[in-house]
């Protein structure tokens, strides 16, 4: 199991002392999100200040961009970082393609196969010079003159991910991609009993094997020895309660029987009750959702809890430069000691 580290904010001015930080550390991976700054400019100032972590984006929205562009990105990113990139790509929800982006949202999960197979397609004219050919229902795709022609790279083969919670996702996931990014609202019952299955039954239908592909999540925590662990666990409950109250993870209230608190949740939500919310998270709740222990025994924790479920983890926990840097050296010596 890999130890990654997620930043859902991407400070440019900060990127290169926060990624040699991380490195130093011994984090294998660096994910930056789509939140309230792009995910791909970070990228590229970590690429130019590190020199073995893994970079990727969990994740990049995917439909308000075309396929030719998030194929010049990963592609420049992939050789500028020597083949440490990792092109992560999500759906996002209808109400942000089209009210935050200007995007178009039909038919997500074949639109997000066909962005798949039209970044490929691009990659391997890139790679091959042979001619730009792929026809779906939304691309299209047919003109790759020399000029316009990125040319092969040493490292043509860029993983791509995708963000993947229900049925259809996850089944794409497995058919068509390398890995998935599994949101921190997971619990072992889920992984095992739901996502999995799709994730096979994609593999299957795309003639892959499990050692070609990783499952990668973000999990809550809870560092019982932190400085500020009472501050951190009130996080976390707020956290669950939030995503909770989201129609797209009822399958995991479905899954245990926890349908009601996630409607009240949505009640909750819309009348804009957010500090009244955690309340609503019980103690077998956060068991489910929540690893809590010293920094040091949080990756045999882990270890004992997702078993070969999940392939890397990074904590639903921000790591801010200066702070707990012992407490995050130690779990990270911890994950590599164990795995």
């Amino acid at each position: 199991m890999k130890i990654d580290v997620m930043l859902l904010n991407n400070d440019l001015s900060t990127m290169a002392e926060y990624v040699q930080a991380a490195e130093t550390l011994g984090f294998d991976g660096l994910w930056t999100a789509e939140t309230n700054h792009d995910p791909f400019f970070p990228l590229v100032v970590a690429t130019e200040h590190s020199h073995q972590i893994q970079l990727g984006t969990a994740i990049a929205v995917t439909f308000p961009r075309a396929p030719g562009t998030l194929a010049q990105i990963g592609w420049d990113l992939a050789k500028y970082s020597k083949g440490r990139f990792i092109l992560g790509l999500g759906s996002q929800v209808r109400a942000h393609n089209e009210r935050r982006f200007g995007a178009t949202w039909d038919k997500p999960v074949r639109q997000m196969r066909e962005s798949i197979e039209a970044i490929r397609a691009i990659w391997h004219s890139y790679q091959t010079g042979e001619r730009l050919q792929y026809e779906g229902e939304y691309f299209k795709l047919s003109l790759m003159t020399p000029f316009f022609n990125a040319g092969p790279i040493e490292y043509p083969n860029v993983p791509i991910y995708i963000s993947a919670v229900n049925k259809l996702m996850l089944r794409l996931a497995g058919s068509h991609c390398n890995g998935v990014h599994l949101h921190a609202i997971n619990t072992v019952r889920y992984l095992a009993e739901y996502a999995w299955p799709q994730i096979e039954a994609g593999m299957q239908k795309g003639g892959r094997s499990r050692s070609e592909f990783q499952a990668a999540a973000g999990v809550f925590v809870i560092p019982t020895d932190a400085q500020e662990s009472a501050k951190i666990e009130a996080y976390v409950r707020q956290q669950i309660s939030f995503y909770l109250s989201t129609p797209a993870y009822r399958i995991v209230t479905e899954l245990h029987g926890w349908e009601e608190v996630g409607f009240r949740l949505s009640k909750m939500a819309r009348r804009g009750e957010w500090q009244e919310m955690p309340t609503l998270i019980s103690d077998e709740m956060m068991s489910e959702f929540v690893v809590s222990e010293k920094w040091s025994k949080l990756p045999g924790k882990l270890r004992e809890k997702y078993g070969t479920l999940l392939d890397r983890v990074s904590y639903y926990l921000p790591y801010t430069l200066g702070e707990e840097d012992e407490g995050w050296r130690e779990t990270v010596l911890g994950m590599k000691g164990l795995f």
